[in-house]
């Protein structure tokens, strides 16, 4: 079984967004994407964000809802 948590350049990949992006989405940078549940980050600064993949196409997705309902 695969493991569905992927350094941020592999998540960014398999989601079709940037690298970017996904910095940008977290609820540490004003996002949706939460700490925990959708990235962990490392133990150091330097560490790679790992992305829990199928949390954040869930979590695209329901903005993506909400989005359309609003518009």
């Amino acid at each position: 079984m695969t493991s569905s948590w992927k350094r941020t350049p592999d998540a960014a990949e398999q989601l079709g967004v940037s690298s970017d992006t996904l910095k940008r989405r977290r609820d540490i940078a004003g996002g949706f994407l939460e700490n925990g549940r959708d990235y962990n980050l490392g133990p150091s600064r330097n560490s790679s964000i790992t992305w829990n993949v199928e949390n954040v196409r869930s979590a695209f997705n329901q903005r993506g809802l909400l989005a359309r309902k609003e518009g």
